[in-house]
């Protein structure tokens, strides 16, 4: 699971990085920059929906990192 989490990561900052490149390149000119930020929505969204399967089916299970017991 960690490595598709990983995965996922990767993809969305190389779409993210795509779309700063055509934005310099194409100046405004084609649509390949709203084409890269749309699939960072998608990887984005696919990862939410991927992590909270995976909680649903027992694969991960919250570490209680950042929450203080009284």
């Amino acid at each position: 699971m960690k490595i598709l989490v990983a995965i996922a990561f990767i993809l969305i900052l190389a779409s993210l990085g795509s779309a700063l490149v055509f934005l310099m390149r194409d100046k405004g000119k084609t649509n390949r920059t709203v084409t890269a930020l749309a699939v960072r929505v998608g990887f984005s969204i696919t990862l939410f929906l991927l992590i909270l399967a995976a909680y649903k089916m027992g694969w991960i299970e919250p570490t209680g990192i950042g929450l203080h017991s009284r």
